[in-house]
């Protein structure tokens, strides 16, 4: 094939692989990676010399997105009651359809020494024991920030820490809280825009008015259409179609945030930004994630959903969500729970639907990213910190099967966790108390 102009090469360093992406006054748009600008035999060889972030550029990227929805599932609606490959689906799991078998579900795991309440939060993924007992409490370093400390110089962002509620998931090596971007627009700047400072507001405004970044560049995009390969051209045009499809939904969310509320007898009106919007909120997110994995712009992810005491807009809900994960197994508040987690893991599956349609070389990237889905709590209407629910997707792991560990004798959830790290290609022997890697978890043959 072909190569591409190095015109079109605006960033290519001994440590990264060659990045592709157009310019515009304000404007840097990451393309996906593409055949034609994928690294020589020769390159491949001299990149690998400069020792091992080299070599794990030059590899096939491995990827992992941490999410958080912090009042946990109703886990009798996701458990099946069997093990293995054969068990009977459950209403969770059912969510997902076809990719059943592009996911794990497992059961049992939980961090020892963590015992209950909302703080188990802080040590979601790091592990660290007794953050309820707040004095003296001091985290540790999370998941994503080990592996951002080997494989975070392969990319532009070595990791994106994300929130619906302005929380965090990461913290440092000595266990400093990273903050999160929880504005999609700032995020979409973060990733998309740079330039003087009016330069980027007047993109910004100019995304607000209609006018996609696609506009900006779409000199460098046509020329490079012209010159890419069937299969390339295939995959700019699906990239440019999401870009276009994000700053719609993003231009919407602004459009509502300026209007003001309708004055109305019945109940307050619900539009797209309200603070309450679990899947509008959740949606947004993951539509920015899978852009950012997509461009090799992150390979490491963390999002927090929302754990919102208000009323979601949510058809058949009508109490705050805080308060139906708190059911007391009040049955009217399961059924609105149940409407809720139901409606939360479609979006979920849109994400994983989406990762699994993007090719990247002759895989897909969900094939390339291990999408691990869980919560600080078990049941949150007991505060109970056992029995997690957690989903793994993707990662190049072997799945559809129910992973079912007793909870008496479980492994610590560390060990997952350690199997994540190594299956980035993370050199890690341990993590957080870990006494191996996950019994029963294997890779794809």
């Amino acid at each position: 094939m072909k190569r591409l102009s190095k015109r079109f090469v605006a960033e290519a360093t001994p440590t990264q692989s060659r990045r592709t992406f157009l310019r515009a006054a304000g404007v840097t748009l990451a393309l996906p990676l593409l055949e034609a600008t994928m690294p020589t035999a020769s390159e491949r060889r001299a990149m690998a010399a400069f020792g091992p972030v080299g070599a794990a550029a030059t590899g096939t990227p491995r990827r992992m997105v941490c999410i958080c929805t912090p009042l946990g599932l109703h886990t009798p609606n996701l458990f099946p009651a069997e093990s293995g490959a054969d068990y009977t689906s459950t209403p969770y799991l059912d969510v997902f359809g076809d990719l059943r078998k592009d996911l794990t579900v497992i059961s049992g795991l939980a961090h020892p020494g963590i015992d209950s309440g909302h703080d188990s939060i802080f040590s979601f993924l790091t592990a660290a024991p007794h953050p309820e007992r707040r004095a003296g409490f001091r985290n540790t370093v999370s998941l994503d920030q080990v592996a951002a400390e080997q494989i975070g110089g392969a990319t532009r962002f070595p990791s994106l820490t994300l929130s619906c509620e302005g929380f965090t998931l990461s913290w440092t090596r000595s266990g400093a809280p990273i903050p999160p971007d929880f504005s999609p627009s700032r995020l979409f700047a973060k990733l998309f825009l740079e330039g003087r400072p009016e330069e980027v507001q007047l993109q910004l405004r100019r995304l607000q008015d209609g006018q996609s970044i696609l506009d900006s560049v779409a000199g460098e995009a046509a020329t490079l259409q012209r010159r890419a390969g069937g299969d390339d051209r295939e995959k700019l045009d699906e990239y440019f179609s999401s870009v276009r499809e994000l700053e719609q939904r993003l231009a919407t969310s602004e459009e509502w945030s300026r209007r003001p509320k309708p004055k109305v007898d019945a109940a307050p009106p619900r539009d797209a930004t309200n603070p309450a919007d679990l899947l509008g909120k959740s949606r947004l997110l993951f539509d920015l994630t899978h852009l950012a994995l997509e461009t090799d712009s992150t390979r490491l992810v963390t999002i927090m959903l929302l754990g919102s005491s208000l009323v979601p807009p949510i058809a058949g809900v009508s109490l705050a969500h805080h308060d139906l994960s708190h059911h007391g197994q009040d049955e009217t508040k399961l059924t609105q729970l149940k409407t809720l987690e139901v409606e939360k893991l479609k979006v979920l599956a849109e994400f994983l639907t989406k990762l699994k349609g993007t090719r990247e070389q002759n895989e897909n990237l969900l094939d390339r990213t291990s999408v691990y889905f869980s919560s600080n709590l078990g049941n949150a209407s007991s505060h109970s910190c056992r029995n997690l629910p957690v989903i793994l997707a993707g990662g190049g792991f072997r799945h559809g099967r129910h992973l079912a560990l007793d909870g008496a004798s479980a492994p610590p959830l560390s060990n997952l966790y350690l199997s994540m790290l190594q299956r980035l290609g993370v050199e890690a022997s341990s993590f957080g108390g870990s006494t191996g890697t996950l019994t029963g978890l294997q890779l794809q043959a």
